[in-house]
This record gives structure tokens, C-alpha cells and sequence, in this order.
């Protein structure tokens, strides 16, 4: 598959996953921190991001996609924008005390599809990827947050995933800083769909063996570190990387071991523009 052709298809797949942020989000970026003085209701908020960067084709492949997609996200002016990871899944809080803070949450994956990618001749499709659940977090002091997520598949898969999040965050000036580890488990319906390979599919691949996930267990453990910096109350630029290992059945089954890759790295880039309106944007 060409490289131009690779891009597309990986940009189409991201978009829906950047339009259901902008959707639930409901929050900009850094570049709006400065932009919190009280103003009538009617008065929006508005950041639009540009993303690129560069992710794993499908969970435990060894090769990365470049993608390149949009953001839109908007808010009051008198509501506070709270640090978000780059990696967390979008989400709105029900319930929020400056400390405290629970609500729902959501996802999107692209599918994965063996035409796309020869190594997985033979093995069985992933379709678009939805899931939704709930999140809480809070801040054990000033500069450290934890976060958890849980989350059933609701189309694509029908399993559950329960990912933990820890940040510490540094506000130095225009910029903010935030390094933490990442603990992420999956139960047996979702390690079987993307990680499971049934006997006739490994007899039709030829290059992997028959394997079934033995049950609810850890899936990764990792690493992720962003920066954004705030250029004026209009525009702020940000970077991060993030490195998962694959653990337990994900890494032991041979999506990983055969035909991919235990270890998986993300790095992104992005640039943000926020303005206030009177009017939505659409």
C-alpha cells in the first residue's frame, strides 16, 4: 500500500474519533487559560485545533500510520478550563468540585480490516470501534491527578476496559508540563477480538498459531509526556509521546509476538487557535 494512500485512509478513520472529542469534550486546549473573566452567556469560547502525528496501525502492530485531523471544541467563558492528557478519552463531568471530578465518557477506534494490512492475511476484521462508560478523578494535592476510565464496547467489540491514569503537571510560565504511567486492562471478549486467532485463521494466515486469551487480565503498562505552550491568549502549540508495553494475553498471543510488536509508541503534534464569538460556529 502507498504511503499517500495510507495516509487517507488512516485521516478518514481518525476523523470520526476527533469529531466525537469535539462533540463531548466540551473543553479548549491551554490556549484559552487566560481567557476566564466572566462574560454573558451568550458568548462562546471557541478553539480550533489542527492534529498530526504518528500511531500504531491497529493495537499490537509494529509499524506506525501518520494522520493528520481537526479539532473543535468551545465553552463559557466562565468555565474554568481543567489539564487534560493528550490520551485520555474525551468526556463531560457530571459532577465536578475543583477536586473531584466524575462523569461520562467515550471512545472511537478505526477498524481494522485485513486488506489493509497483508501480515493479517486470513484473521478476522475489527469494525469502527465505540465505547462508552464512565471516568472519576481527582487531585491528591496541587500538581498530581489521577484518573480512571471504564468502558464497554458498544459496537465493534462487546467487552470492557479499565484504563488508570497519573499526571503530574507543571504550570512554568506559558507552559504546561505533565509526565505520568499508564495501567490499562481488558477483559476476555475484547483480548479475544484483538488479540485472539482462531485455528482456521491461523491455518489460512500460516504465520501465527491458535490463540485464545485465558481471561480478564492487564493488557498495558506505559508512559505518556506532553507539553503545550502558550504563545498569547489566541494560540498555543502542543507535543506528546506516548510508549505502552503490551502485557499479559496481548502480548503473549501472536498479534503481537508474530506479526507486530509489544511495544507501541504514539508521538503527536498539534496547534490551536481560540477566539471568542457571540455566535456558534456552525
Amino acid at each position: 500500500m502507498s504511503f499517500a494512500r495510507r495516509l487517507l485512509q488512516t485521516a478518514r478513520r481518525r476523523a470520526a474519533a476527533a469529531l466525537f472529542s469535539s462533540c463531548v469534550l466540551g473543553a479548549a486546549p491551554a490556549a484559552a487559560d487566560n481567557l476566564t473573566d466572566p462574560k454573558p452567556a451568550s458568548e462562546w469560547i471557541v478553539t480550533i485545533r489542527g492534529n498530526g502525528g504518528f500511531a500504531p496501525n491497529y493495537p499490537g502492530s509494529k509499524d506506525l500510520s501518520p494522520y493528520m485531523l481537526p479539532g473543535l471544541s468551545m465553552r463559557h467563558p466562565d468555565s474554568p478550563v481543567a489539564f487534560g492528557a493528550p490520551d485520555e478519552s474525551p468526556g463531560f463531568a457530571l459532577w465536578d468540585n475543583g477536586f473531584v471530578k466524575a462523569g461520562v465518557t467515550g471512545r472511537v477506534a478505526g477498524p481494522r480490516q485485513q486488506h489493509d494490512y497483508a501480515e493479517l492475511n486470513g484473521i478476522h476484521d475489527i469494525d469502527w470501534t465505540v465505547e462508552a462508560g464512565g471516568f472519576a478523578e481527582f487531585w491528591t494535592f496541587e500538581k498530581l491527578r489521577a484518573r480512571a476510565e471504564l468502558r464497554h464496547g458498544l459496537w465493534g467489540h462487546h467487552g470492557d476496559v479499565l484504563d488508570l491514569y497519573l499526571d503530574w503537571v507543571e504550570r512554568i510560565g506559558p507552559w504546561t508540563l505533565s509526565i505520568g504511567p499508564r495501567l490499562s486492562f481488558a477483559d476476555q471478549p475484547y483480548l479475544n477480538k484483538f488479540f485472539g486467532v482462531d485455528a482456521y485463521e491461523a491455518m489460512m494466515n500460516g504465520k501465527v498459531f491458535a490463540f485464545t486469551p485465558s481471561g480478564a487480565g492487564g493488557k498495558s503498562t506505559g508512559l505518556t509526556a506532553s507539553a503545550t505552550y502558550v504563545w498569547n491568549e489566541s494560540w498555543a502549540t502542543s507535543a506528546y509521546v506516548k510508549y505502552s508495553r503490551l502485557i499479559g494475553d496481548a502480548a503473549t498471543g501472536p498479534i503481537a509476538s508474530n506479526l507486530g510488536s509489544r511495544n507501541q509508541f504514539t508521538v503527536g503534534l498539534s496547534l490551536a487557535y481560540t477566539f471568542r464569538t457571540t455566535m456558534l460556529p456552525f
